[in-house]
C-alpha cells in the first residue's frame, strides 16, 4: 500500500464508509475482517484486549488488504499514539478529548514537524507504506477525538477549531 489513506479520500468524496471493530487480540480474526470488505478496521486498545504487541500482529494481518488499519488508543499519551503510527496505523481515535487543548496535544502526536512533534520512528511504517510515506503522512494520517464528557460538551466548538485536526 502506498501512503494514501483511502478513507480520508472516500469522506473528501462524499461516500459512506464501513468501519468494524476488533476488541479482542488475534492475528486470524483481523485477517478475516480484513477480507470482509471493510472500509477501515480500529483496534481497540482501550475497552478492548489488546495491547501493542498483538497490535503490532494484527496491523500486520490487515495490511495484507486494502482495509485502513486504524486504533482506538488507551488515553491520551503521545507514546502510544506514535508507536501505534509507527506501527502502520492510518487512523488513531483518541478517548476523553475534552478542551481545544487536548486535541491540539492529540493532532501535533499524529502529525510530523512544522505542524506537529510525531518522532520519526522507522519501525513498521516504512516498510508497509512505502518510502513517501513520511513526506505525506501529515496529509494521510486521521487524528479522530472522542468527545465523551459535558465538559468537552461545553468546549465543542473551541476543539472544532483546532486547526490541527482538521484535513
Amino acid at each position: 500500500m502506498a501512503a494514501h489513506n483511502s478513507l480520508l479520500e472516500s469522506w473528501k468524496q462524499g461516500q459512506s464508509t464501513l468501519n468494524g471493530w476488533l476488541a479482542i487480540p488475534s492475528v486470524s480474526t483481523a485477517e478475516v475482517m480484513a477480507h470482509q470488505g471493510w472500509d477501515s478496521l480500529t483496534i481497540d486498545m482501550q475497552h478492548g484486549l489488546s495491547d501493542y504487541a498483538s497490535a503490532l500482529g494484527m496491523l500486520t494481518a490487515i495490511s495484507t488488504t486494502k482495509t485502513v488499519a486504524m486504533a482506538r488508543v488507551p488515553w491520551l499519551d503521545e507514546g502510544i499514539i506514535m508507536r501505534m503510527l509507527d506501527a502502520g496505523c492510518y487512523g488513531i481515535i483518541c478517548p476523553m478529548i475534552n478542551t481545544a487543548d487536548d486535541a491540539r496535544r492529540f493532532a501535533r502526536a499524529c502529525l510530523y514537524a512544522p505542524e506537529g512533534n510525531r518522532s520519526f520512528g522507522p519501525i513498521r511504517v516504512g516498510t508497509y507504506a512505502g518510502p513517501d510515506y513520511y513526506t505525506n503522512a501529515n496529509e494521510e494520517v486521521l487524528p479522530i477525538g472522542m468527545i465523551e464528557t459535558r465538559q468537552a460538551l461545553d468546549n465543542l466548538d473551541a476543539i472544532l477549531d483546532v486547526e490541527e485536526l482538521k484535513s
